[in-house]
């Protein structure tokens, strides 16, 4: 493999792919020398690949901690550290050095007595249908304490073939959103927090060889208010944390759409702030 190919494959394609997730019925699921063959690694490659994405993830989280603000909200979070936490999302969500690694080091470090069960049931390219149809058996089936939900974006979709209209309508989205938050409400005891889509940059996904569609700012923004619009906890309703007044170009991979290092810093950050404001149910 080419040294131009190896770096596409260790920054598009290995934090966003995980074996056990798109074939989970299958016995060899947990084969990493089948998930490594896949990507053209060798075994070792992908292990390496993966342990670098993890420390940056705990780095980051480490570098959170020593703000006096995080410490504050960590004050104030309503865990008792024997929590399962599932996070069902897109591509941001299961990115291995993502928002919800950051999350569980932050709280396996600050928590005084941390026996938490953390559930990543993010995967990538998912729409909210595709999340929906796979609800019960990667969320339900953990019996969560806490459920996070990071979709839309993927909704919003234009295909390359089809730019006239977005993967789904605006009405099946909406109608999708409102199936997650009545089934998880009915099975979770606590308050489901939402995380909006962020914005996207459209030059640079137009420009990018891996992608088959554009995603438009306005139709985030629509998917945006669908969720800032649910019960529960809302991370960043006004879509704000990739740059006040525009996204920055840093807070994202060159592909526009998912996020750098510093791009899931900023989620984790806000998730936070949501969270030490959610009460838990009584």
């Amino acid at each position: 493999m080419k040294k131009e190919e190896k770096n596409v494959v260790e920054q598009f394609l290995v934090p966003f792919f995980h074996l056990n997730k798109r074939v989970p019925l299958f016995p060899g699921k947990n084969e990493k020398l089948a998930e490594a063959k896949l990507f053209g690694l060798t075994e070792e490659e992908l292990a390496l690949t993966r342990k670098k994405l993890s420390d940056s993830a705990k780095q980051a989280a480490l570098e959170l901690l020593k703000e006096e603000e995080i410490n504050d909200l960590i004050e104030k979070l309503p865990f008792d550290g024997s929590e399962t936490i599932v996070a069902l999302g897109d591509s941001t969500t299961e990115d291995d050095q993502g928002w919800f690694s950051m999350l569980q080091y932050i709280l396996e470090i600050s928590v005084d007595v941390a026996d938490f069960t953390f559930i990543n049931a993010g995967v990538s390219g998912d729409t909210t249908s595709d999340a929906l149809r796979r609800l019960d058996r990667d969320v339900l089936i953990h019996e969560p304490d806490w459920v996070f939900v990071a979709l839309g974006t993927n909704d919003s979709q234009r295909l390359n073939i089809l730019p006239s209209r977005t993967l789904h309508p605006l009405s099946e989205t909406w109608e999708n959103l409102n199936a997650i938050q009545d089934i998880l409400a009915e099975n979770v005891e606590n308050s489901i927090i939402w995380i909006t889509p962020a914005p996207v940059l459209t030059t640079l996904m137009d420009a990018h060889p891996l992608h088959e569609f554009t995603i438009q700012p306005t139709d985030v923004a629509h998917i945006n208010e669908l969720v800032s619009g649910k019960l529960g906890g809302i991370v960043d309703p006004k879509g704000v944390r990739m740059g006040e007044d525009e996204p920055k170009a840093w807070n994202y991979l060159t592909d526009g759409i998912n996020h750098s290092l510093s791009g899931h810093i900023n989620t984790t950050r806000e998730v936070l702030r949501t969270l030490a404001e959610v009460k838990v149910k009584s």
